[in-house]
């Protein structure tokens, strides 16, 4: 039982670090960009619907909206989206990709898959990872509910 409180035995650790290790390397993919690991994972909920509330997508990335607000404005300013206030709800603000996140797309996204794809995480193990992070994600997010 004694080695169950090792660092190294950790399942929250291991977690952890390798999201720190991804951090890394997107970070290292995303700097020719001018864009930040959070600013990216921004973009892909954009991708994939475009128009998205700040609350929306703060829901979707599971971030406030004091840390959402200030990178979606740091976004802003470097042309890669445009926040815009509903008519009908002043409260809502809609949040629309702009031509540079657009063209750049595929390039930001043949540069992460070329660094992922010096990890030799091949695709078959990629979704392997994916389906077992996806059941133990929802068994903590059962667990966490209050």
């Amino acid at each position: 039982m004694n080695d169950f409180l090792t660092l190294e035995n950790q399942l929250c650790f291991a977690v952890y670090d390798a999201g720190s290790q991804f951090t890394k390397l997107y970070t290292k993919a995303l700097d020719s960009f001018g864009l930040t690991y959070p600013q990216y994972l921004a973009l892909l909920a954009l991708w994939e619907k475009d128009g998205l509330t700040l609350k929306e997508l703060g829901d979707r990335l599971n971030l406030g909206t004091g840390t959402l607000t200030p990178m979606v404005k740091r976004m802003e300013s470097n042309r890669w989206l445009k926040r815009e206030r509903s008519i009908q709800d002043e409260r809502k603000v809609s949040i629309t990709l702009l031509p540079k996140a657009v063209e750049q797309k595929e390039k930001i996204v043949q540069k992460i898959a070329a660094e992922l794809k010096l990890c030799n995480i091949e695709y078959e193990e990629y979704e392997q990872l994916m389906k077992q992070l996806s059941v133990l994600r929802e068994k903590l997010k059962t667990y966490n509910r209050p």
